[in-house]
């Protein structure tokens, strides 16, 4: 079983956004999947205009995402982020002034604390780099559980940016999710997903963070392979030893006259 909190926050009072609920939304809709259309995540949406989201009802929702022995529970959350003295917090729509909302370091004890197997938290927020930082608390060490894995739109010093009507982070986030960040079986992990994030940002760029603590990846979502598995797997017919070379001729193209039927299979194979 993978749960995972979708939220999504526009309608701030002193300071709208315009793209949080459509890319909350789109992540939801991607995670809900894989590419064949098979289940993937158990999704709980959380966008506001549609509902409040207030303090105790977000942290009340990322409590019950984290409790249980799910599979993976994963957070993702698009909104204002706030950073001060004391460390980092999503902003929720009931903010004031020393209660901006729900805590990153409450939310990392929440993680870290959880029995599910793997745990997922994407944030796209600014200062999101600021979850599990360890310049806020002065420690040279991150506290990451085991199975834990953190990605952020930009370091906790770092703004994250909105362009035609999305997050810049987001729309990369769900590009990789569509397959762009996927192995040759297709698996879409959150390694892979960070590593497509990373190369399409630009070193002027707001910096995604990632921290993890596991010791294999679990796919988030999974497409159809680049390459059939059927045919992943004649490899070793066609090459027995690593340093086996296999010879084409004539034979092999279909465009010859010569071409021999078995021979051009294994041609488009390779």
């Amino acid at each position: 079983m993978k749960k995972a909190l979708i939220v999504g926050i526009n309608d701030y009072p002193n300071s709208p956004l315009n793209g949080c609920v459509n890319d909350a939304n789109a992540i939801g809709t991607l995670l809900e999947s894989h590419g064949d259309g098979s289940p993937n995540f158990g999704v709980k949406m959380m966008t506001s205009p549609s509902s409040s989201v207030t303090r105790s009802n977000l942290r009340e929702a990322i409590d019950s995402l984290f409790s249980g022995d799910s599979d993976m529970a994963l957070l993702y959350f698009s909104g204002h982020g706030y950073i001060n003295s004391t460390g980092g917090y999503l902003v929720t729509t009931d903010a004031k002034k020393y209660d901006e909302g729900v805590s990153m370091d409450e939310i990392i004890t929440l993680a870290n604390q959880s029995k599910a197997k793997n745990k997922v938290i994407i944030l796209d927020c600014c200062h999101s780099g600021a979850l599990g930082s360890p310049a806020i608390s002065g420690s040279n060490l991150s506290q990451l559980a085991e199975g834990l894995s953190v990605l952020t739109a930009s370091r906790d010093s770092e703004y994250a940016l909105e362009t035609n009507g999305s997050g810049v982070f987001t729309s990369l986030v769900a590009d990789a999710l569509k397959g762009g960040a996927a192995d040759i079986r297709g698996n879409i992990s959150p390694g892979s997903l960070y590593a497509y994030v990373d190369e399409a940002l630009g070193a002027w760029d707001q910096r995604p963070i990632f921290k993890t603590n596991i010791s294999t990846f679990t796919p988030l979502r999974k497409i159809s392979p680049k390459i059939p598995f059927e045919t992943i797997r004649k490899i070793t017919q066609y090459f027995s030893t690593p340093d086996s070379k296999y010879s084409l001729d004539p034979t092999h193209e279909d465009t010859e006259t010569t071409a021999i039927e078995e021979n051009v299979k294994i041609f488009k194979d390779i």
